[in-house]
């Protein structure tokens, strides 16, 4: 993987969301106006952390996180999500 051109500050972490289903367990095909939006990614980026609180996530966790977290962007062709750890659930 190529090194990503962000670099999160203080306690926020970059995420590569995993992509969205494309069919149904029996085989149905999901439009892409109604496909979930992806809840899991891995982690590209990772910031230094702050004072009181050291990061726990790396770079290569695969996480979940909530649903409304973080803020999506766009950058070298792939979407990104950037969050603050708090806001990931657990690493999978």
């Amino acid at each position: 993987m190529a090194k990503l051109a962000i670099k999160p500050l203080a306690d926020r972490v970059v995420i590569e969301p995993a992509a969205a289903e494309q069919k149904t367990a029996s085989g149905i095909i999901i439009p892409d106006t109604a496909k979930e939006k992806p809840q899991q990614g891995k982690v590209v980026a990772v910031g230094p952390g702050t004072k009181d609180n050291a990061m726990t996530l790396k770079v290569g966790d695969n996480v979940i996180y909530g649903k409304y977290a973080g803020t999506e962007f766009h950058l070298d062709g792939k979407d990104y999500m950037i969050m603050r750890e708090s806001d990931v659930i657990a690493i999978i």
